[in-house]
């Protein structure tokens, strides 16, 4: 009996270990790391959050929240980082934190006091609040408020207030906040010693809501029907009440709207006060002007970083002209400028390796995080002085990082690509005579040339450097295209629209887009990888950048005025800024069109005085034409940036 029990136990044994020699099972594998769980813990564990209501110079208190490190005391001080927002500091309440701070989590483990404020009028701060108030210079009184003297109030309080702050405070903000954070550089508090406005609005007429006074339709329309709704009073409520198109297209949704003038009655019910103002400025008049910040960017001490994306659409204007101005203003001032290949928030929101149909071979946005950081540090905590550039710009194209001494680069060299016949474009005038020297096409108005091929309710963030056959296909948009290159071409800086128009209608628009074609052939591509689901880049029209005109503007962008039916006429706009270099063996490509629905409104092509409230028998078809005759030459402005051996 105890021979069977010793054989039944070593059978045992051998059943649960699989042999005799086998080791005990393996622990279960630990679950993969959740990085944005463990940065939320490591704040909770690392800073204190607490609730204020700052005072202002009128007696208004705006709402502010601060995360302070642990270990702040008297001898160990930190810098106060600050991010004022229309936007909400959610959560409420100081048991409730944020999973995030900073840019990334290397601004927490570097140790800043974060501070977060409600701005006048929104979420729990009191006053009413103004859409991109306009500035107040000069202030005379303690009535005269506006976004810099609540900054100037707020950081005053701060640095007097709260324990364990060594005086020194940086601001920064993505989009609107940007626009806070450029607002708030103005005649600096002392106290203020670094501003990093990124994609900041810098005149609205231009930014977000306009493009050389086409509307900008689609992203006005979903922002406002959300954002432009009333708060009659201080509330903690963190829901943002997106709109609900009721389809996943909102090319047929805004064309099914039909006129603009629809908009209010069937969908916002007089409710979205400021979409009453933006029908009812149609032109750029002093509502417009006076929200403009560009002439009031004085009296900056701090160091700025600008901070935008070649690929936003809906705030690049900004950071350009932010950098610019401030570049005039304010001799002395250390004054930075970052530009990457990034959407609107890039730079923060994703890694930056990819967008749309272009790749850019890595994570650009480590770059900025990187490069923000030692910016922020240099500043507020009196480090090392890093070696940043004057101007850190991404190349497209050749996917690489160039610095410079200024923006844009000091040696660069106009030249003119002009429209040529049979779709050609060169660097040479065009030649010949005769009356047929232009192309035309139908423009119709209900059928308008989508921005995007991409179904979205929104709109794309990936259209700006999208593959642009599925409109160069199309016969109501013209093309016109160089032979391939025979050595690299760089272009660097704005470019300049000037062309000779004629339409049968009384109104039009002109889009103008600057396209990378790649080669027809891509070496060792084959039909295997096709097979494959490979992309394949072979003839690809790659959007470098579109830009739209309304040509009712082409003299005033305050007077608009009708085009005489037939008659050449001349129209000539500035096209936002780009850095890139179309490689040897690649085409430099222009196409032209008139409608990019619906990111812009359609032009009904009838002159009517406010177009907000053109009728629907006020939308025709009409036929455009763009010449390109020695007499009439249409060509885009280039700059062109040298190659080493030039």
């Amino acid at each position: 009996m105890r021979h069977t029990s010793r054989c039944l136990a070593v059978l045992t044994l051998l059943t649960l270990t699989g042999s005799a020699g086998a080791q005990p099972p393996a622990p279960p594998p630990k679950p993969a790391s959740d990085p944005a769980a463990e940065r939320a813990d490591y704040i909770r564990s690392h800073y204190s959050k607490f609730e204020y209501r700052i005072p202002m110079r009128d007696g208004v208190h705006l709402f502010t929240t601060l995360y302070v490190p642990n270990d702040a005391t008297a001898n160990k001080r930190y810098p106060i980082l600050l991010s004022r927002t229309p936007y909400s500091v959610s959560p409420y309440g100081q048991d409730r934190y944020k999973k995030a701070l900073g840019p990334d989590i290397a601004y927490e483990k570097e140790g800043f006091i974060f501070g977060f404020q409600d701005v006048r009028g929104q979420h729990m701060s009191e006053g009413e609040f103004v859409n991109v108030r306009p500035p107040l210079p000069p202030k005379r009184g303690a009535k005269d408020v506006d976004e810099s003297t609540d900054t100037y109030d707020t950081i005053d309080w701060l640095v007097k207030n709260v324990p364990g702050n060594n005086g020194r405070v940086g601001i920064y903000g993505i989009s609107y906040p940007g626009y806070y954070t450029s607002a708030g550089a103005i005649d600096s508090h002392p106290a203020l010693k670094a501003v990093s406005p990124q994609a900041p609005i810098a005149d609205w007429f231009w930014d977000d809501m306009h493009r050389h006074g086409a509307f900008n339709l689609a992203l006005a329309f979903n922002f406002f029907a959300s954002f432009g709704k009333a708060r009659p009073q201080p509330t903690s409520s963190e829901e943002w009440e997106r709109f609900e198109h009721g389809t996943p297209d909102s090319y047929q949704f805004f064309l099914d709207l039909g006129p603009l003038s629809n908009a209010d009655g069937r969908y916002f019910k007089n409710g979205i006060a400021f979409w009453k103002d933006i029908i009812s400025h149609p032109n750029y008049d002093d509502f417009w002007k006076s929200r403009s910040l560009l002439p009031h960017l004085r009296n900056i001490k701090a160091a700025v970083l600008t901070v935008g994306g070649w690929y936003d659409t809906e705030d690049l204007y900004g950071p350009l002209h932010t950098y610019s101005a401030i570049e005039k203003l304010n001799p002395g001032t250390t004054n930075m400028l970052m530009m990457g290949p990034w959407p609107h928030g890039g730079w923060q929101r994703t890694d930056g390796t990819s967008l749309g149909d272009a790749d850019f071979g890595f994570a650009t946005s480590n770059t900025y995080l990187e490069l923000s950081l030692a910016f922020f540090k240099h500043h507020l905590k009196g480090g090392e002085k890093p070696d940043l550039p004057e101007a850190m710009v991404f190349e497209g194209g050749v996917n690489r990082w160039r610095r410079f001494d200024s923006w844009p680069p000091k040696n660069v060299r106009e030249a003119r690509l002009y429209f040529q016949p049979g779709q050609g474009l060169a660097f040479t005038p065009p030649a010949g005579s005769g009356t047929s020297l232009f192309d035309e096409y139908i423009s119709d108005p209900a059928k308008p040339v989508p921005y995007t091929a991409e179904i979205t309710a929104g709109w794309s963030k990936k259209y700006m450097a999208e593959d642009q056959r599925f409109a160069s296909r199309r016969p109501d948009v013209l093309v016109y295209q160089t032979e391939p290159l025979e050595k690299d071409v760089t272009f660097a800086g704005p470019l300049e629209a000037d062309l000779w128009v004629s339409t049968t209608g009384t109104d039009a628009d002109w889009v103008v887009k600057l396209i990378d074609v790649n080669p027809g052939k891509m070496p060792g591509w084959n039909r295997a990888d096709d097979e494959a689901g490979k992309q394949n880049r072979g003839s690809q029209q790659t959007l470098v950048r579109g830009e739209p005109f309304r040509g009712r503007f082409r003299d005033s962008y305050s007077e608009p005025k009708p085009f005489k039916p037939g008659e050449p006429t001349h129209v000539h706009f500035v096209i936002n800024d780009v850095f890139h270099t179309f490689q040897q063996g690649h085409r430099v490509m222009i196409q032209v069109q008139s409608s990019w629905f619906p990111f812009i409104d359609r032009n009904p092509q009838t002159f009517v005085p406010n177009i907000f409230e053109a009728k629907e028998s006020d939308f025709v078809k009409a036929t455009h034409r763009v010449y390109r005759s020695p007499t009439n030459p249409s060509f885009i402005k280039v700059n062109r940036l040298p190659a080493a051996d030039e």
